[in-house]
Order: C-alpha cells, then sequence, then structure tokens
C-alpha cells in the first residue's frame, strides 16, 4: 500500500519539495500563514486545528491516488501501454506523450511541449501545438488518459477513474483496445500524527 506522508507547513517546506520531486503522496498540515499552491494530486492539506476522521479520509484518498498513479504505463518506442491496453502514437504525438507523462497530474507549459515536441526547430505557428495535442487526445480516448488545458499556464495528463470501455480501436496502428479493471479504494491506515489533529478546511483540489 502507498504510504502518505504527512508535513507540517511552512515548517517542512524544504521536506515538502523533496516530496513533490519524489512524486511522493503528502498531505500538507498548514500550520501558520497561507497553504502551498498544489498542482498535482498526489497532495492534499489541511488547517490545524484538525478532526482525525477528516485526517483518516484525506490519508485513504491520497492512497487510492498513489496506487492509481502507479498502475502499469510504459511508453517506448512510440508504444504506449497501459496494462494490457496498447496505443502506437506518431513520432510528434509520441515526444508530446513523453512530456505529459513524466508530469503526471501536474501542468506542463506550452514552452516546455513545444521544445519537447520539435526539438530541433520550435514551429513558428503557434496553433500547431494546438492541432497536435488534438490528435493526441483523439488517440488517447477511451485509455483513461485525459489532456486538460489550464488556462494561461499549460496542459495536464490525467487519470480519469470513470469511462465507457472502447468499443473500437483508437490507436494510430489500427489494433485494439482493452481498459484495465478499475482501482478500487482500501481502508486507510491509522497514523502517528493524526492524533494531534483536531479540525479540517474543505479539500482544495486543481482541476
Amino acid at each position: 500500500m502507498a504510504d502518505v506522508a504527512l508535513v507540517h507547513w511552512p515548517a517542512e517546506a524544504e521536506r515538502l519539495e523533496r516530496l513533490r520531486a519524489r512524486r511522493e503522496p503528502r498531505l500538507v498540515v498548514v500550520e501558520a500563514g497561507p497553504p502551498p499552491t498544489i498542482e498535482d494530486w498526489l497532495e492534499d492539506w489541511l488547517r490545524t486545528p484538525v478532526d482525525e476522521e477528516e485526517v483518516r479520509i484525506r490519508l485513504e484518498t491520497l492512497r487510492a491516488r498513489a496506487r492509481h498513479q502507479s498502475d502499469e504505463l510504459v511508453l517506448e518506442d512510440g508504444v504506449l501501454r497501459i496494462g494490457r491496453l496498447v496505443v502506437v502514437l506518431p513520432p510528434i504525438q509520441a515526444r508530446l506523450a513523453a512530456a505529459l507523462l513524466e508530469r503526471r497530474n501536474a501542468v506542463v507549459s506550452r514552452e516546455t511541449l513545444l521544445r519537447r515536441g520539435w526539438p530541433d526547430e520550435k514551429p513558428k505557428d503557434r496553433n500547431v501545438l494546438d492541432v497536435h495535442l488534438a490528435r493526441l487526445r483523439r488517440l488517447l480516448a477511451d485509455t483513461g488518459l485525459q489532456i486538460h488545458t489550464v488556462h494561461r499556464r499549460g496542459y495536464l495528463l490525467r487519470t480519469e477513474e470513470t469511462g465507457r470501455a472502447p468499443e473500437a480501436s483508437r490507436d494510430a496502428g489500427g489494433g485494439g483496445l482493452r481498459r484495465p479493471p478499475p482501482v478500487e479504494t482500501e481502508p486507510a491506515e491509522s497514523t502517528r500524527d493524526a492524533g494531534t489533529l483536531r479540525r479540517s478546511e474543505p479539500t482544495r483540489r486543481v482541476e
């Protein structure tokens, strides 16, 4: 089961950055000042004092997200594999997908995608990126991976937990797709630090 780190903010700001870099799930306990800006779904925060039951629910949610995050997902030589599901990507879409997958569930800027998609020379027409991302969206339809536009910031690749089963091929090579089984939520374990917390505010999430 994925472990969730409890981080005291702002006292453990440096530790939080290390956990973010390692893509580890973390629950931030805000003890003073404004909360940190959250950009991926492996992070949540509560302001002290908080309730033990609320802490348990947040930890359970973050563990489920971490298990979903760790589902087998490999992109190699233009072939994307998600469990038993296979999608063949053209070269530019493969490079864009690689950049998004490296920061899965986090925002990737347009400049980064332009640099990764066209390493030799950036296209002069800004719409070129939009056209290729639209094609990548179509190729990823029914895979559980969706590309979201984050206004004035970039794009975010996220795993959707719901969706219908595919009826036909969506890959560039014409092969069939099969969706892996959905992730189920397991009960959370108790946490040593939870006993010192008493009351919570609503979850803050980036959509």
